[in-house]
């Protein structure tokens, strides 16, 4: 989910379509499997005794089951040919209940904002889940990043933002280091169901530019939230109400990930952390926000 390729096609060249922006799209309906839950905690390295009971999901787990009705916002608004030169550059999730296995979430997405930049154009889609008697479950603004097209019109409005505050960098809070198996990829794919073939296949990966198959995006930010709940949440998923990153580099299997987190004070009931993730010594995350209740 943090690179997106194709076969030979190339870009359209042509600017976005500013007239979907605010377009909100079909619903889809979909159940948290609680085996799929626990075949994608441990496809993360995460060892929550509530995920292994069943009794919750993990946090990074919502993008799941609300994948088809996203893929619905971005087929509509970016072409297919110029899908070819588009990354996954920022995930923001805002959690307001738990995802317990067995409840069914009815999410709807929405064609959220574009806005034009020297490195292409970025395309947000807001992605909403609430649950069978509609209370809500998840919140999700997906923003990708589309190279190659001319600037088009800016349009929708802007993102929440979770900038990382400087002043934080003085207050850290913790460090925590792991590894990327050499098999993470795969066994994400078959955990998440993003078999993109950049993540699977040496040769794809390759032939679109990369020295080899490259970490999913997504299960970068779960290994990101799994430091976070188990360092500064003691351990308690119900804990996390927002995760947010903006992907910088890509991770490669092998190698380290350190995530770092710093106190950027308190908002509310909840406790803001600002995070960045390494990864052989290269920034990979920048721009981390959780909020913790307190």
């Amino acid at each position: 989910m943090s690179w997106s390729a194709g076969s030979d096609s190339v870009p359209s060249q042509v600017g976005l379509p500013l007239e979907k922006i605010g377009t909100r799209y079909e619903s889809r309906t979909a159940m948290i499997d609680a085996d799929r839950a626990r075949a994608y905690a441990a496809a993360t390295n995460d060892s929550n005794p509530a995920y292994l009971s069943g009794a919750l999901a993990p946090p990074v787990f919502a993008v799941v089951p609300t994948w088809d009705a996203m893929m619905v916002a971005l087929h509509d608004v970016v072409p297919a040919e110029d899908q070819v030169a588009m990354l996954h550059a920022e995930q923001d999730m805002h959690f307001h209940a738990p995802l317990v296995p067995g409840r069914r979430l009815v999410t709807h997405a929405e064609a959220y904002s574009l806005r034009s930049g020297r490195m292409g154009t970025r395309f947000t889609m807001r992605v909403a889940s609430v649950d069978e008697v509609g209370a809500p479950v998840v919140e999700q603004f997906a923003t990708m990043l589309i190279r190659g097209i001319e600037p088009g019109e800016d349009g929708g409005p802007t993102p929440p933002p979770h900038a990382f505050p400087s002043e934080a960098k003085a207050a850290k809070l913790a460090s925590v280091a792991g590894s990327v198996d050499l098999d993470q990829a795969l066994r994400y794919a078959d955990a998440s169901g993003d078999h993109n073939p950049i993540h699977v296949d040496d040769a794809a990966a390759k032939a679109v530019g990369l020295p080899g198959v490259i970490l999913h995006g997504m299960c970068t930010m779960a290994l990101c939230s799994r430091a976070v709940v188990d360092e500064l949440a003691g351990g308690d998923p119900n804990r996390l109400r927002r995760l947010a990153v903006r992907f910088y580099r890509p991770v490669f299997p092998g190698n380290d990930l350190v995530t770092t987190m710093y106190d950027a004070g308190t908002e509310g009931d909840r406790q803001v952390v600002a995070f960045e993730a390494s990864s052989a010594g290269k920034v990979v995350v920048r721009d981390g926000r959780a909020e913790i209740t307190l």
